[in-house]
């Protein structure tokens, strides 16, 4: 990470680590089941997206879900509906599996064109006493798709260091000033 906000708040400035918001931008492009996991239509779209792959099954055992073929069918025919321990590893199944399949999706569609072009917004310096005030600006620039196949391969591993090292390659492209973005108010894009 870019160390020139080593210290950030000391003089109450605001912000997040870039790298975590790249990774949340990410996060919120994974779209999937609106019914929430407690309602019996959302427990049976879980099922049946969980069920339809040996992907899913391998999902359902990484979340703990361990059950019985008889109640596993129980639970698919609705005769009978996982406690509340299980619809929360059901849905923590169903959640890491949607983020495994989009994945390569995700990767093409920030590929589009020669990258995809993100707003950063400079930390929050609303606070900070104007004589400690750094002069920074919105800047624009065009993420390239090496680095977003390198940032969705880091965000599906949940690998903070990885998604730091693209962080800091992307803002390396933005200059002399690149060590004043380590630290955000937000990114965004339109992918």
């Amino acid at each position: 990470m870019a160390g020139r906000w080593m210290n950030l708040g000391q003089y109450n400035a605001r912000g997040v680590r870039g790298a975590d918001a790249l990774g949340a931008g990410i996060e919120n492009m994974v779209t999937g089941i609106h019914s929430p996991a407690d309602t019996d239509r959302g427990i049976a779209a879980r099922l049946r997206y969980l069920t339809a792959s040996t992907a899913g099954y391998a999902a359902m055992e990484r979340a703990g879900v361990t059950v019985t073929p008889r109640t596993l069918f129980a639970w698919l025919a609705e005769e009978r509906m996982p406690n509340a321990a299980n619809r929360r590893r059901l849905d923590a199944a169903y959640w890491d599996l949607r983020r495994h399949n989009v994945a390569a999706d995700l990767k093409r569609r920030l590929a589009v064109r020669g990258g995809t072009r993100v707003e950063i917004d400079p930390v929050d310096q609303t606070a900070v006493d104007r004589r400690h005030r750094r002069d920074l600006a919105t800047r624009r620039l065009t993420v390239r798709p090496r680095h977003w196949n390198a940032a969705v391969d880091a965000w599906l591993a949940d690998d903070d260091e990885a998604l730091d090292a693209v962080w800091d390659d992307v803002i390396h492209d933005l200059g002399s000033d690149y060590d004043s973005y380590s630290y955000i108010s937000s990114l965004g894009w339109h992918a």
